[in-house]
Formats: structure tokens, C-alpha cells, sequence
């Protein structure tokens, strides 16, 4: 059979033969008539086997045949045909796909998704746009912002559906089928046929033809499965040796996690291995970037996480590895059916730990059949587990090595330096915040043998219970002031807050080098202390003057020290 038996316009069967298909997949050689003929269809078969195309074909071919319809009240030209698919990914191939079969038709096309900006996607829709691939989230965006009409919906298309249940968006489906009009023709596609699928068709088709051109969740025969028991530390070792000795120039890796595919490109990328990851954190201009560079050569690994097992399309991919096997085997049939796709021949290994033994039995009674285990007589076990053991795991993060410790300050007494400080990463710091009294704050706890912080200066009006504590400013003691190298006194006791009807305690004098601190002097104008009579001896400062005994005998010290 050949495309122009299955009733496809000139123009259609010109751009088939550009992209170098000559005969249509069993799929497509089914799925196009049903499609053509305006009824309801549920189609399934395996991943690889052409269904985009067996949509967008018949679709095309519909809306060249058939007249524009009329503008809406606003202006502007209804959209006819409405694709929903679960991931950016799939969205990008699909709309890349009508663009390539319909070049040669009066036909617009726009891809819509999340990741990117919300303005230019209006922009484009003020203009003329006959068929919208989108995902359903960002659909619903517009809908709420008005900026889209999908009242004169033609033909509604499902892509990958039980991929967008899986994925939870089955209310959004529910929301963007209220959008649409009552009449119209529903198109629902799917790789795997589960009963859960069966039973959303049943709620949204009305008497669809069924195709289901092979046994459900079977890959294709035209790939070569093979399974690697490794040790869990010695996983990407092997994954690097192997493509080394097996010369693979485009593979394309499968991790379950997101950080487990950042962990594995870093390694790579030691290794001298070019590698990028795709997974749903990175953003939509990286992984652009990541998927047109794996596809043109450039890129030798490409890691992602199950989010690109639907939606890539590579030409003639040659092997698809399972660094870490999904835990829902019927996603193991999508990964796999990267590779061995349009006729080409494929390989798919999985790197099988002993954690996941459970997972390889899922998958074999999924596909009722054992995959074949492989082993690598070239590489040293043993020597890669210890090897993988010795580096840090990749699901912990790494430990930041501690600072180096700070020399002492110059002029600083040799007494008086302070403990080896911790490593900043052990000390917790509390912010500074406000108590409920004006002008006192919470003292940040300070590092062990470190010098206390400089608190904030006290609001006007009040003091401080003793020398040196926060918020007393240029109103305490000599014990809270700094000397001439910027030291400040150890505080003795932790501050105490006191009112105004509590009577005034003598500050303790706290010890310097083994001596007492020299005592208080009198306040002077109040609770300021003259700056004149403060004097500088080395590191250690000391009061002069001062009438009656307190201040002889401050002189008689200070004359003592000097």
C-alpha cells in the first residue's frame, strides 16, 4: 500500500516524499481512512510506529478540502483543531510535524506550552492559527486570560493519553473539554492500552472505530534488549567503559530522578564524556538547547529523566541505556522506544543494581518475555563498587570543607586570642529582630572564643544592665569600649534587661590578661563619659583624672601598668 492510495492531496504525498517515508506503518495505513471519514477513533500501537503522523496526515488533508470558516464577531480566524499533549517535548515534535507535511498548504499551525513567555504567545494568537498543539496547563492560562477562543473547535486530538493521565491532568482535560464545542470529531492516541484509557474513551467518544495494530504494551521487535547486574557504585563506570569500547557516538540515558541526572552528567563530564540532562527543572531555553544539540551530533549523551520518553523523536537513535529502571514498567516500553524507530534497528541496555531486581521482574512479566542478561568480560567489577564507594553519594549532597581558621589581629595581647574558630557552616547565627521594648535587640550568639558582635546602638532613654552589653553605645563602661587594635572585653554574664524603678548595680569588672579591669568612672553630664580624658596605653586603655578616690586611683593604676 502507498500513501496515495489512502486518498492524500498532491501536495501532501510532495512532502511525504521530502521527509523519505514511501509506505505507510500499519498505524498509518488504518488510522488515516478512519480519520478522513469524520467519526470518533481510539487508536493504539507501539511507540515508534509513526501515530503522529497518523493524525496529522488525515487532518491536514481535511482542512484543505474543506472551507475556511467564517470570522469570529472579533475579527479573528477561529482555530479548528485543537492538540493536547502531556509535555513540551511531544508538543515541539507534533507541531514540527504538521508544519513538515502541511509546507505545502494554506495552513497555520502554533505550539503552545509553559517555560516560556506568556506575551508572545498572545501576539501569535491575534493571528491566524488553524491548528494549536498545546500542553494543558498553559491552554488553560490563556483560557482564563481570555486570549484564546475554542468555541469553533473542529477536531479535538488526544496525544500520548495515558501518559497525561499518569501525569495527573486529567481535571485540566476535563476543563478544556468544557471550552470546546458540543459537535466535533475526538481523535484519541495513545502507546499503551490500559484500562484506565478505555475508560476515559468510553466518556469522551462517541462509537469510535478501535485500531490496535499490535499486543498491548509490546515494544518493537526491531530492538535489541539486553540486561547488565552491576553493582550499584559501579553504575557509572560501567556506563562510561561502555561507551568507550562500544563506540557509541549518540546514547541516550534514563534516570529516575532529576538530581540523579544532574549526579551523572557531572561524573561524565570527568570522564571526558560531553553530556547535558533534560529533566522538568531545567528550563525550557536549555532544554531546547540540550535536545537540538543531542539530535544534530554535537551532544554524545543526552541524561533525562521519564519526562523525554515521550515526545523524542531522533532519527535513527542507536541505543537508548537504562541507567536506573522506572519503577512503573510500562514506562520502560516508552524509554526503550526511542531507539528502533521508522524501521531502523535499535539497542536498549539496562543497568541492573541489586535494589532493583524486583523492578527487572515487573518489566518481563509486562512484556511476557525474559530479557537476556549480558555480561562485560572487559571491566573490573570489583575495583569500580570501591572506587564508586569512595566518592561521595549522589543522593546526599557534598560536605563543604572548613574555612581556614584567621590569623589574631596585630597589636592583639598573645593572652587573649581567641580559641580556633569553628567552621562557619557550624555556627548558627540567629538574625537580629526587634523585641517588644524599643531600643533593645536579641544578642546574636557568638562563636566560640570569638569576639562579641557590635550590637546595635539603644534608643534614647535607655540603658543597659551592665558594661559592654548590647545596645549601650557610647553610654557604658570601659569594659564594653574597644581598645586601640579594635578589641573588645570578653562579656562576662549574658545582659539583663532592668527598668527604671529597679536601682542601679555596679557593674562587674571582668579580667584582661589575669588583671582587673580598671573601674567605672563617673558620669559626667549625665550618663555620657568625657572622650578626653580616655588614654591609649598599647592594647590596653585606662581612665585619667577623675576627682576624689576613684580617680587617684585610677592614676596610681595606670602609673603601675606603664
Amino acid at each position: 500500500m502507498s500513501f496515495a492510495s489512502l486518498g492524500l492531496s498532491e501536495p501532501i504525498l510532495r512532502a511525504i516524499a521530502e521527509r523519505g517515508y514511501t509506505e505507510p506503518t500499519p498505524i498509518q495505513s488504518q488510522a488515516i481512512p478512519a480519520v478522513l471519514s469524520g467519526g470518533d477513533l481510539l487508536g493504539g500501537a507501539q511507540t515508534g510506529t509513526g501515530k503522529t503522523a497518523g493524525f496529522t496526515l488525515p487532518i491536514l488533508q481535511r482542512l484543505s478540502t474543506s472551507p475556511a470558516p467564517a470570522r469570529t464577531p472579533g475579527g479573528r480566524v477561529p482555530i479548528r483543531v485543537l492538540i493536547l499533549t502531556p509535555t513540551r517535548e511531544l508538543a515541539a515534535q507534533v507541531e514540527e510535524s504538521v508544519r513538515d507535511y502541511g509546507r505545502h498548504l494554506d495552513v497555520k499551525s502554533m505550539v503552545m506550552f509553559g517555560g516560556v513567555g506568556f506575551q508572545p504567545q498572545v501576539d501569535r494568537l491575534r493571528q491566524r492559527v488553524d491548528i494549536l498543539v498545546a500542553t494543558p496547563g498553559r491552554l488553560l492560562d490563556h483560557a482564563g486570560q481570555k486570549t484564546v477562543d475554542l468555541s469553533h473547535v473542529e477536531i479535538l486530538v488526544l496525544d500520548e493519553a495515558d501518559r497525561m493521565l499518569d501525569m495527573g491532568f486529567i481535571r485540566d482535560i476535563r476543563k478544556v473539554l468544557a471550552l470546546l464545542p458540543p459537535k466535533r470529531q475526538n481523535l484519541l492516541f495513545s502507546a499503551t492500552f490500559s484500562d484506565e484509557i478505555r475508560s476515559l474513551a468510553d466518556g469522551l467518544l462517541d462509537r469510535p472505530a478501535t485500531i490496535e495494530v499490535a499486543r498491548r504494551n509490546a515494544p518493537t521487535e526491531l530492538v535489541d534488549q539486553s540486561a547488565i547486574l552491576v553493582d550499584k557504585g559501579a553504575k557509572r563506570a560501567l556506563l562510561a567503559h561502555l561507551i568507550r569500547t562500544r563506540g557509541w557516538s549518540q546514547v541516550l540515558v534514563f534516570t529516575r530522578t532529576k538530581h540523579g541526572a544532574n549526579r551523572l552528567v557531572e561524573q561524565l563530564d570527568r570522564e571526558g564524556l560531553g553530556a547535558l540532562a533534560i529533566h522538568g527543572n531545567k528550563s525550557q531555553g536549555a532544554r531546547t538547547r540540550a535536545l537540538s544539540e543531542f539530535k544534530d551530533g554535537r551532544l554524545q549523551v543526552l541524561v533525562a529523566t521519564d519526562i523525554a520518553a515521550r515526545g523524542l523523536d531522533i532519527i535513527e537513535l542507536p541505543v537508548v541505556v537504562n541507567f536506573e529502571l522506572p519503577n512503573i514498567p510500562e514506562d520502560y516500553v516508552h524509554r526503550i522506544g526511542r531507539t528502533g524507530r521508522a524501521g531502523c534497528n535499535g539497542v536498549a541496555v539496562s543497568l541492573v543494581g541489586s535494589d532493583e531486581r524486583g523492578f527487572l521482574s515487573d518489566i518481563e512479566k509486562l512484556l511476557r518475555k525474559p530479557i537476556a542478561r549480558e555480561s562485560v568480560q572487559d571491566f573490573d567489577m570489583a575495583a569500580a563498587t570501591a572506587a564508586g564507594r569512595s566518592q561521595p553519594s549522589a543522593e546526599s549532597p557534598a560536605v563543604r570543607p572548613a574555612p581556614a581558621q584567621r590569623a589574631p589581629r596585630q597589636g592583639q595581647p598573645r593572652a587573649a586570642q581567641p580559641r580556633p574558630a569553628q567552621p562557619r557552616a557550624a555556627a548558627s547565627r540567629a538574625p537580629l529582630r526587634d523585641d517588644d521594648n524599643r531600643g533593645n535587640v536579641e544578642q546574636r550568639p557568638a562563636r566560640s572564643g570569638s569576639p562579641a558582635p557590635r550590637a546595635r546602638a539603644a534608643a534614647p532613654g535607655t540603658r543597659s544592665a551592665r558594661a559592654g552589653a548590647p545596645g549601650e553605645g557610647r553610654r557604658g563602661t570601659q569594659a564594653g569600649r574597644s581598645d586601640s587594635a579594635g578589641n573588645r572585653a570578653p562579656a562576662s554574664r549574658p545582659p539583663r534587661r532592668l527598668d527604671d524603678r529597679q536601682p542601679r548595680m555596679e557593674d562587674p569588672r571582668p579580667e584582661v590578661d589575669g588583671n582587673r579591669a580598671p573601674p567605672r568612672a563617673a558620669p559626667v553630664s549625665g550618663n555620657r563619659q568625657p572622650e578626653g580624658n580616655r588614654r591609649v596605653d598599647g592594647n590596653r586603655t585606662s581612665e585619667k583624672g577623675g576627682n576624689g578616690i576613684r580617680g587617684a586611683l585610677a592614676n596610681a593604676l595606670g602609673i603601675f601598668r606603664r
